[in-house]
């Protein structure tokens, strides 16, 4: 998880919420974003998004009193503007908004349909090939842990130390 405190500026609110210029509540919304400082987190699971916004429950903390009693917002937030937490609604507005609470952060693509075939093909299954032929020739009583850690001794991808040095790898198998 990557955490950063920080203080928006009112531009920088403005620009945050750029998506609801225009709409009633805009010039509230921003005003409260800036009126403090904030913790933003980049929050990393499957399906990630779905989970946190569960937790968070409906943008209105009022409403989520009524119907979501345990989230976040039911118990921290006082109304649709100043409902304590912020959460984004997919995939592409979490990166936007990584990339503006973490300039320096690097998102990785990652590889969908063709892509993510040829990354498969390329790099997880001769090293997951080679790994399971050998567990079948060797036979451990404890075949799962045998093969956690043989993968983790032979990743192709993972950091090589060579006479001090660490190379970077070209591409890391999660």
């Amino acid at each position: 998880m990557w955490r950063r405190k920080l203080q928006l500026s009112p531009e920088q609110a403005s620009e945050f919420y750029a998506v609801h210029s225009g709409k009633m509540f805009y010039p509230s919304l921003t005003a409260h974003l800036c009126s403090g400082p904030l913790v933003a987190m980049i929050l990393a699971r499957h399906s990630a998004i779905k989970r946190w916004n569960e937790l968070l429950g409906p943008i209105d903390s009022e409403k989520a009193k009524e119907t979501h009693p345990k989230s976040l917002r039911a118990i921290y937030g006082t109304n649709k503007i100043k409902n304590a937490l912020h959460g984004s609604g997919c995939f592409n507005t979490a990166e936007r908004e990584i990339n503006f609470m973490f300039p320096n952060v690097t998102i990785e693509p990652f590889p969908a349909g063709q892509a993510a075939e040829d990354y498969l093909s390329k790099y997880v299954n001769p090293t997951l090939l080679t790994g399971l032929t050998q567990l079948c020739k060797e036979k451990p009583s404890r075949p799962i842990k045998w093969l956690a850690d043989w993968l983790l001794q032979h990743n192709p991808n993972g950091p090589a130390v060579n006479e001090g040095e660490v190379k970077e790898p070209e591409a890391c198998v999660f």
